[in-house]
């Protein structure tokens, strides 16, 4: 799995990080998303697969391999 995010469709509601802190971070002066692991390990995915639902801009989009 590769995780791609687009920063500027990004509305700082912190959800993925919630979900996925070990992917996913917040910039301090506005909130808007970090990715933190572009490839994240296996055991990851799912929290991963739950952030891209539940991101109410859809700025997180999964890459399958």
């Amino acid at each position: 799995m590769r995780v791609e995010v687009d920063v500027p469709k990004c509305v700082a509601s912190g959800q993925c990080v919630l979900i996925a802190p070990d992917v996913f971070d917040q910039r301090d002066e506005d909130g808007i998303v970090v990715l933190l692991d572009e490839t994240p390990p296996a055991e990851l995915h799912d929290a991963v697969r739950e952030s891209a639902t539940v991101c109410p801009a859809a700025a997180i989009r999964l890459v399958e391999s």
